[in-house]
């Protein structure tokens, strides 16, 4: 049994040195040309005797055969222990850079490790959000497709059963019906938008435009809905002449957006729209004397479908996309959509175009 065991012993140690060799094999020759003439160099200097020069090359051979062995399992060690940091990386098993050990002599090859980890788990906490936010995201329209169907399926229910033949609520369900598909084909229109902007398929077209015309169009349009609620809206602070840079298309969907909420959002006082001319940039603004926004929406209020008061926006039409695609659109022109809110006191939205 003695003898096996010592047999087992040589075999490992032989196999040991045969992969320490086979690593070292780039080094060998190296080695040996340094040692060739190193040895040349002593039969000179020296005048050597046959003896003397066989020992001498003995003595080499003796040195280059445990340098080689020093060198080869060094480097084989070195080699697990990257393979070793690899597999764990692979297997998740590090929670943070600073577990990534390689040792001094690898401290290069260490950092470029711990970058490319610390990448890994950005890449993944990414792709978590981003999994979350498309759950959220088809959560929610799924919801607010169910809301307008369900509405329409009962007030046609309602009617087959009988209904269409009272003259006091006929009418009213099929008006209420017909808001609630109005109030559908706005939601679609708003995630086929949002789509394509998100998706970078929206063209865009820039050019130079006045910015005065521009918003006094837009605010005509919309006098009967502020003169409905006897709301002011006006047009403030401009300069008839100025021209400002954008998608006229894109910035009237902006304009539309943000003075509408204005509206819905005011009961007394005024919607006021008006450009601030500055050294390099126009600023526009919508400012009314609204129910505010608190502090807690207002670092939500550009999310998908997030709504200050579901019910009420839901009530009047809203998709809760309006908002999230002002700021795409906004943000396609190199700009920022800031907001200043007071509750109970009103809001301002405001944005800058180059002039």
């Amino acid at each position: 049994m003695k003898q096996l065991k010592g047999w087992g012993i040589g075999l490992r140690a032989m196999s040991n040195l045969k992969k320490y060799f086979f690593s070292a094999k780039r080094i060998i020759p190296s080695v040996s040309s340094v040692t060739t003439i190193l040895i040349i160099l002593f039969s000179f200097l020296f005048s050597l005797t046959v003896i003397q020069l066989l020992e001498t090359i003995l003595f080499f051979a003796i040195l280059d055969f445990l340098l080689i062995l020093f060198i080869s399992k060094n480097r084989n060690d070195e080699l697990i222990a990257i393979k070793n940091v690899i597999e764990m990386i692979r297997t998740n098993s590090f929670h943070s850079a600073d577990e990534i050990q390689l040792g001094n002599d690898l401290k290069e090859l260490e950092d470029e490790i711990k970058s490319m980890f610390l990448r890994t788990q950005n890449d993944i906490t990414n792709l978590k959000r981003l999994e979350q936010v498309r759950t959220e995201f088809l959560g929610n329209v799924s919801h607010e497709l169910r809301t307008p169907i369900f509405a329409i399926q009962g007030y046609i229910e309602t009617l087959l059963d009988g209904a269409i033949n009272d003259e006091n609520v006929n009418k009213s369900f099929l008006q209420k019906a017909n808001q609630h598909t109005i109030n559908l084909n706005n939601l679609l229109n708003d995630l086929i938008n949002i789509s394509m902007i998100e998706s970078g398929q929206m063209l865009m077209s820039f050019r130079y435009f006045n910015i005065h015309e521009f918003l006094d169009g837009i605010i005509h349009e919309l006098k009967p809905v502020a003169e409905k609620k006897n709301l002011e809206l006006n047009l403030v602070e401009y300069n008839p002449k100025l021209q400002l840079f954008g998608d006229k298309q894109r910035l009237r969907q902006v304009m539309t957006n943000l003075i509408q909420n204005a509206l819905k959002y005011t009961e007394i006082g005024k919607v006021e729209v008006g450009i601030i001319e500055e050294e390099n940039t126009g600023r526009i603004f919508v400012r009314d004397t609204g129910i505010g926004i608190s502090n807690n929406d207002v670092n939500r209020i550009f999310e998908r479908f997030y709504r200050v008061d579901k019910d009420r926006s839901r009530e009047m039409g809203g998709t809760g996309l309006g908002l999230a695609i002002v700021k795409h659109i906004v943000d396609a022109h190199g700009s920022k959509i800031e907001l200043v809110s007071h509750l109970g006191k009103g809001s301002e939205f405001s944005f800058c175009l180059k002039k």
